[in-house]
């Protein structure tokens, strides 16, 4: 068991993402011969004993990959209690309780409230992925033990186990190929390829370095596609190349660059709090000798300060942002990702099955110079109608033509008389049919250079003419131009024979003479919405970038077809001669990249992530599971594999990539309303904050009392709880937008002045147009009034960067909420309410005053607006 446990040691470091241990030992185990590797493993061709395989369960454990632990309402609500502000918000809930004051806990806890349970309940609701990996293991596999053949449970395999494998079969672990005739796999999950590719029993060459190349070695979550096998297991469970990828992405996600941003923009109000509230307290403390209502007020003002909304006002953007893509088909897995989609400057997509159909399709039908053929069509389709063995891809793509059964009356003009089976040695297959004047039609499809080697004729233009050299080269030159497109090409011929024959019956022999009709090209074209998704995603400024584990012949042939330049081309084998600075560089300038390991995906992500972008990644197989969840958006499609659905944020229903666009938008107007919230809270508050200080300095009492600070702010509050409901202007949606904090405090200590400027006027007219030096209740009033005003106002001119009103309007419903909070902010000072919260009624000429004051307080805060803008840009 001892050259067993090393095995088991380098899987492990494998599953912990050392891989070169792994694939060195892989390429070892492909380079011997059968014996070998089966002395190795310490088993042999019967198969290994029952007592052993129990011993190698429990020693190795069960062949079941890692998964996603499901996540308990609990503990996903935990997850929502755990935020910087939400803590902060809680905290000051609890000071507020224990200090008396009860409206303010109310309110803030009310807020925290509706952020924790809107973010909950939907995350719950989109969140239905978690369980399905198991999927990949839950059926059973033909295993030899004790020299007899047996179904067991794909859990229970161990290293050493003998695998028959047969075509529709489950590959159901990493496994060396002892045996196979004509055996077939899809690798398309693991390796990006369309095409089946062949595995052989035979030693690998030492050429080969990459381990998904390897001719005899087989890979869970491949399919045999045909033939037969007879394998041994080397790695299950996460060793396996599958399982090392489940393993991988299992776990706690990192950050995104919208959740950095939320948790910076909490940390900058945190720091603000941390400065002004303690000197608002001992200014107050110090000047008025009343410790107890400076605290109070203190506590007044960090509450004002602080953007209790936000929560709520993120989680309902988010949630509108999802609702609208839901009636768009697309499945918001994580809230987050709804801006993240915005703020990405980079999607890189994988090819197969996201740009492309992810099935073979038939592109061409070609007469031997090259030009369309109907009648190659018809001949290939009859091939694939009448034949009995497995129909591969191909087959099934010319069958796609439905049509022709009924063009060609196949049923009642054609009879089938025999079939020349498909074997890999001839590589070709052949049916016999008898049209209408019973003349037997031998339709011949298979390898093209088998096909023309039997075919000493050509068909042209209906002639039928000798094969010449100068001309059957001009057709292999017209081969070999397809296959550089990177067309799956076959060759298609016939032959006539009299169908006098009372019992006729052909064999291979019977496939000679033949007449050359054609060729027929097979590609996994791209998606009919691929072209005009890329456009409108180049229009909003977001760079599309192809990551494929496909070859760069296709991969080329299809970005040319999607409108790609095609100039440069990094291959998976350069990018690892390349260290992380290089890398870094490389994809900052190349729009391709083939050939890839599932890890050279991830790295080329998270270089670009160090250069500062913000990178989205679409994808459908398990090789794309890395890069989706190391991407700040991970995007599946609906044909993708579970796994890959497991690791994305955000899945499309439809085959349309067009709703990649409107994902763009979405997420950019919901980064729109969040950000004009942050900078009109924090601006405003901030504004605020000075004019509380500067006043506590000189005032003989507090400049307002903790309740009318609280009321103030609860008003505000709510004038902004219509936000979410806004217009974004359009030219602000043309570019990627993220959190930059250095903006958002440039834009704070630059506006939120303006504010000030306009509260201290309103000091100095309250102490000495209206005498309120010796009126506090009065002063209080006025001021409380201007600063409902101004606040609520300005909203309409810092929501956009237009001129409001004119050239950008507010949706009504913020329209009216702005209406309502000013006009309930006046009625409170003269409600019965008055004397509770310490009003007394204003004098006529305030109020002309306060219009003029408003007047001017918008002008300049557009002509602040307009510089700051025109300096520092949007």
């Amino acid at each position: 068991m001892g050259l067993l446990k090393d095995t088991l040691k380098e899987a492990v470091r494998f599953a912990d993402g050392n891989r070169p241990g792994v694939s060195n030992y892989l390429l070892e185990m492909a380079r011997k011969e059968s014996d070998a590797v089966l002395n190795e493993l310490e088993s042999q061709s019967n198969g290994l004993s029952t007592a052993e395989t129990d011993a190698r369960v429990k020693r190795y454990g069960l062949n079941e990959i890692a998964r996603e632990k499901h996540q308990s309402p609990l503990m996903r609500l935990l997850d929502n209690i755990k935020n910087p502000l939400v803590i902060l918000l809680t905290g000051l809930g609890i000071l507020s309780y224990l200090t008396g004051d009860l409206r303010a806990t109310i309110v803030i806890f009310v807020m925290v409230l509706l952020g924790i349970v809107l973010r909950f309940y939907q995350e719950m609701r989109a969140d239905n992925a978690a369980e399905k990996l198991k999927a990949m293991v839950n059926t059973t596999a033909t295993v030899v033990r004790d020299g007899k053949e047996a179904e067991v449970a794909l859990k229970l395999l161990v290293p050493g186990d003998i695998i028959r494998l047969n075509a529709g079969d489950m590959v159901p672990a990493d496994m060396r190929v002892l045996t196979a005739k004509d055996l077939f796999l899809n690798q398309a999950a693991l390796t990006g390829e369309s095409m089946p590719v062949e595995k052989k029993p035979a030693p690998a060459s030492e050429e080969i370095q990459n381990p998904l190349d390897l001719p005899n070695i087989c890979f869970l979550g491949s399919d045999v596609e045909s033939g037969t096998a007879t394998a041994v297991v080397i790695y299950t469970g996460n060793q396996t190349y599958f399982g090392s990828l489940a393993a991988s992405i299992v776990g706690k996600r990192e950050l995104t660059s919208f959740d950095k941003g939320v948790n910076k923009f909490t940390w900058l109000m945190i720091r603000f709090i941390s400065v002004m509230v303690p000197a608002v307290f001992l200014i107050n403390g110090l000047s008025k000798h009343n410790w107890l209502e400076a605290f109070l007020f203190a506590m007044a003002v960090a509450v004002g300060l602080t953007p209790e909304m936000l929560p709520m006002i993120v989680t309902v953007n988010l949630s509108n942002g999802a609702l609208a893509m839901a009636r768009k088909k697309v499945i918001v897995k994580r809230l987050n990702s709804i801006q993240n989609f915005g703020a990405a400057d980079v999607l890189c997509t994988d090819k197969t099955g996201t740009l492309t159909e992810g099935k073979i399709v038939l592109e061409k039908h070609l007469n031997v110079h090259g030009d369309e053929s109907e009648r190659v069509l018809q001949y290939g389709y009859m091939n694939s109608y009448y034949q009995t063995g497995l129909k591969n891809l191909m087959d099934e793509a010319i069958l796609d033509h439905g049509h022709l059964e009924e063009d060609l009356k196949v049923k009642t003009d054609y009879h089938k008389i025999d079939e020349i089976p498909f074997d890999f040695q001839r590589r070709r297959m052949s049916v016999i049919v008898e049209d209408k004047q019973n003349q037997h039609i031998l339709i011949c499809k298979g390898a093209v250079e088998e096909i023309m080697r039997i075919s000493p004729r050509v068909e042209v233009e209906g002639r039928v003419l000798d094969v010449t050299p100068e001309h059957d080269a001009h057709r292999k030159m017209l081969v070999q131009d397809l296959n550089a497109q990177g067309f799956r090409v076959v060759a298609v011929a016939y032959k006539v024979m009299p169908g006098d024959n009372d019992e006729p019956h052909y064999a291979v022999q019977d496939e000679s003479g033949l007449t050359l009709l054609g060729y027929m090209a097979f590609l996994d074209p791209p998606k009919a919405s691929a072209m005009e998704a890329l456009k409108r995603l180049k229009a909003l400024n977001v760079n599309v970038k192809i990551l494929t584990g496909d070859n760069e012949i296709i991969t080329a042939y299809i970005c040319k077809q999607v409108g790609m330049p095609v100039d440069k081309i990094l291959l998976g084998s350069q990018i690892e001669a390349m260290n992380a600075a290089e890398l870094g560089e490389a994809a900052g300038v190349t729009s391709i990249f083939a050939k890839l390991a599932p890890a050279q995906k991830e790295h080329i992500i998270r270089a670009l992530q160090s250069k500062g972008h913000v990178v989205g990644f679409m994808g459908d197989g398990i090789n794309d599971a890395p890069a989706l969840k190391a991407a700040d958006v991970g995007i599946s499609v609906d044909s993708a594999v579970d796994i890959a659905k497991e690791s994305s944020d955000i899945i499309l229903l439809e085959n349309s990539l067009l709703v990649l666009e409107q994902g763009v938008l979405e997420g950019r107007r919901v980064f729109g309303n969040i950000i004009k919230y942050i900078n009109m809270a924090a601006s405003s508050n901030f504004g605020n904050m000075f004019s509380v200080v500067g006043a506590s300095a000189f005032l003989p009492f507090l400049p307002m009392l903790p309740i009318q600070v609280l009321t103030n702010n609860l008003l505000y509050d709510f004038s902004q709880t219509t936000i979410p409901t806004d217009q974004v202007d359009a030219d602000w949606l043309t570019k990627p937008r993220k959190w930059t904090i250095e903006e958002i405090q440039r834009f704070i200590i630059f506006i939120g002045p303006v504010s000030s400027i306009f509260d201290y006027a309103t000091f100095f007219i309250m102490i000495y147009v209206f005498n309120a030096w010796n009126n506090p209740a009065l002063f209080r009033t006025g001021w409380f009034v201007e600063s409902i005003f101004t606040q609520t106002l300005i909203i309409h001119v810092i929501r956009t960067n237009k001129i409001p009103f004119i050239q950008s309007r507010a949706s009504w419903p913020l329209i009216f909420t702005s209406i309502i909070i000013v006009t309930a902010g006046a009625w409170l000072t003269v409600s019965p309410l008055a004397d509770t919260l310490g009003f007394v009624a204003l004098p006529p000429l305030y109020w002309l005053i306060l219009a003029g004051l408003l007047i001017g307080y918008v002008l300049l805060t557009q002509l602040v607006k307009t510089w700051f803008y025109g300096r520092y840009g949007t």
